[in-house]
């Protein structure tokens, strides 16, 4: 048994194609725009700021007659749609990450999120189990008795793992794929939920903006709060206009100035 601690990567964030915009920005006269962002530097938000752009052909004042004056302040720009919930520009956003060490009771949970979302998870029928890697909170570290308790009954879970592998000969040259799956499938029904796993998590902005809130509630689960504590603190990094109205609690409880975007 090996104590883990759940992990958060993130692996892919938007490239933004900047002369591909020109090009387009050039047909409608908006080519000014992207003289005043700071190209790749934040490019999240200008994707953002361009797909909200669009849909009122803001570029400059007098493009769309009904249109006097614009926001050239990015910041303030993006608020706006934030204040306005005008949440399906911030779905052309999307960020991909890796969680890792995070359990079953993690994953099931976090897949019950699908608008917006897409989910590679380690497959168990496949990867075999030598070792549970396992996450305590720390007031379970804290109780000498019951990791005592959970040690030992994860230690011996574990030795049966390994000792099903020998009994079944997955290691033998001649054991071949199709009865690797079959035995290993069947050997992870022995793994307890808690059992640390990894998967790969994309969101777009608008389904990040949800999870994040829901996720760190009080009422939900301490490990998923962990998580998307964790995933709060990467998106204000490197989207600040988009996750910067939150404020943050004492017990981790990440609230949005702005809701239903």
């Amino acid at each position: 048994m090996r104590s883990v601690e759940p992990e958060v990567f993130l692996v892919a964030r938007p490239k933004v194609d900047y002369e591909a915009m020109a090009a387009y920005l050039r047909e409608v006269g908006g080519e000014r725009w992207l003289e005043r962002i700071d190209r790749g530097q934040l490019e999240a938000q200008d994707l953002a700021e361009f797909a909200g752009k669009m849909c009122y052909r803001s570029w400059e004042p007098g493009l769309n007659p009904n249109v006097r004056k614009v926001r050239d302040d990015q910041e303030v720009y993006l608020q706006n749609i934030l204040k306005q919930a005008h949440g399906s520009v911030l779905e052309h956003v999307s960020f991909t990450f890796v969680l890792h060490n995070v359990s079953r009771v993690f994953t099931h949970e976090i897949v019950r999120h699908r608008p917006g979302t897409a989910v590679s998870q380690e497959s168990l029928r496949y990867v075999r189990l030598d070792e549970l890697p396992f996450w305590f909170p720390d007031w379970a570290q804290e109780d000498a008795e019951l990791m005592k308790r959970a040690t030992a009954l994860l230690t011996e879970l574990e030795q049966f793992q390994q000792w099903l592998a020998g009994h079944f000969g997955l290691d033998e040259d001649e054991t071949k794929m199709h009865e690797k799956k079959a035995k290993t499938s069947f050997m992870r029904r022995f793994a307890p939920e808690g059992l640390a796993t990894g998967l790969v998590w994309t969101a777009n902005v608008r389904t990040l903006r949800h999870t994040l809130e829901a996720r760190t509630d009080p009422g939900a689960e301490e490990e998923i709060r962990l998580v998307f504590g964790k995933i709060g603190e990467l998106m204000r990094a490197e989207a600040p206009a988009l996750f910067g109205d939150y404020t943050v609690t004492e017990d981790g409880t990440w609230i949005p100035g702005w809701r239903k975007v």
